[in-house]
């Protein structure tokens, strides 16, 4: 089944379930998955400058008579109606609950609709997600491991940030994340927000790239005069990291929850000796179209589903590993990756396939 009729047939299912006539989406995430297309024009707003509508019998984009031409033009396919109002004739909401059928449902605040959240239904991931995935990750590994071999000592964050961004933007692809921590500040902190620090002894570079709609998060580590915990700290959350990518696989083929991975995760920073360690950061969880469709934690009732993008990212005091993974019934694929960065292949702490994962760069 192609993305397409996947869509269609999830849509259909919440229509027919919701006994709505139609669902709009115009929250950046959904508007993608659905149509292919971007409807962002100011990064900072939470909805884009146009709803895309599903009916049962095809899809509608409304938006106003300045984004219309381009985003027919370049951004959706001939198969999808676009409708404008003039600009200064009322906003988006006010657009959709004009056009719109009744009853019906968005993912944004309009008069008289109900709201959904599209989250469940952009999970599992289809064939064409995967294909975007794939390419996704190596285009975004490429870039963040030169970046970071290429960076010293006395280069600071904000320099090496910017190297990130530039070389990512020219590859068709966005940076929400760019964290660029010097050895002092990635000690203290699980976010070390880029600043003007210059690197020092090692430095976790952390980003998350997205293209096409989807989210691809992966952290190096560089060390240059390296502290003598950081190696050990590093195994220690490459091999929780490697036991959450065996639960997820062993849970999705249960039909269990992320709780139920969370609890694999909780057994495993106890086993490599940092019992509760989980409590100082998030661990991560699904990835999708969004950075995370949902984040691990102990009382998790979200489905864990197969094949779907897990980015798992523990932390040990000053430590970091993480990357994006498609993990299927057949098995577990690195989606950020390049081959040439250090790795080591890690056991899992309880049952799961050993599992390769990228360890610190000694320069």
């Amino acid at each position: 089944m192609d993305h397409s009729e996947a869509v269609t047939e999830r849509l259909d299912a919440l229509l027919t379930d919701r006994d709505l006539e139609a669902v709009w989406f115009a929250r950046p995430p959904s508007f993608t998955w659905l149509t292919g297309g971007n409807n962002v024009v100011d990064r900072s707003a939470g909805v884009g400058v146009a709803a895309a509508g599903y009916d049962g019998d095809g899809v509608t984009v409304v938006t106003n008579n300045i984004e219309a031409p381009r985003l027919a033009d370049e951004e959706l396919s001939d198969a999808v109606t676009v409708e404008s109002i003039d600009w200064y004739d009322g906003g988006l909401a006010d657009a959709v609950a004009a056009h719109s059928p009744k009853p019906a449902a968005a993912d944004f605040d309009v008069p008289g609709l109900e709201s959904v959240d599209a989250t469940p239904l952009r999970q599992p991931m289809t064939d064409a997600d995967v294909e975007r995935y794939r390419s996704l990750g190596a285009d975004a590994a490429e870039v963040v491991e030169s970046v970071v071999r290429e960076a010293s000592a006395d280069d600071r964050e904000r320099e090496v940030g910017g190297r990130l961004r530039d070389r990512l933007f020219a590859r068709g692809i966005d940076s929400p994340v760019v964290l660029v921590g010097s050895g002092e500040r990635a000690s203290k902190y699980r976010h070390y927000t880029t600043r003007d620090a210059e690197l020092g002894d090692y430095a976790l570079v952390s980003v998350t790239a997205v293209r096409d709609g989807l989210h691809a998060s992966i952290t190096r580590t560089i060390a240059f005069d390296a502290p003598e915990w950081l190696d050990e700290r590093t195994e220690a959350a490459t091999r929780v990291e490697a036991s959450a990518l065996a639960a997820t696989q062993s849970v999705g083929r249960e039909g269990g929850t992320a709780g139920d991975v969370f609890e694999s995760i909780q057994d495993a920073y106890a086993a490599v000796g940092y019992e509760g360690e989980w409590r100082n950061h998030h661990q991560g969880g699904a990835a999708g179209y969004a950075g995370r469709e949902w984040f691990g934690n102990p009382d998790g009732e979200d489905p864990v589903h197969l094949p779907m993008a897990y980015a798992w990212n523990p932390t040990v005091q000053g430590a970091k590993s993480e990357d994006t993974h498609l993990v299927t019934d057949e098995g577990i694929e690195l989606l950020t990756g390049t081959g040439d960065w250090p790795t080591e292949t890690v056991d899992p702490v309880g049952d799961g396939p050993a599992i390769a994962r990228h360890t610190v760069l000694h320069r």
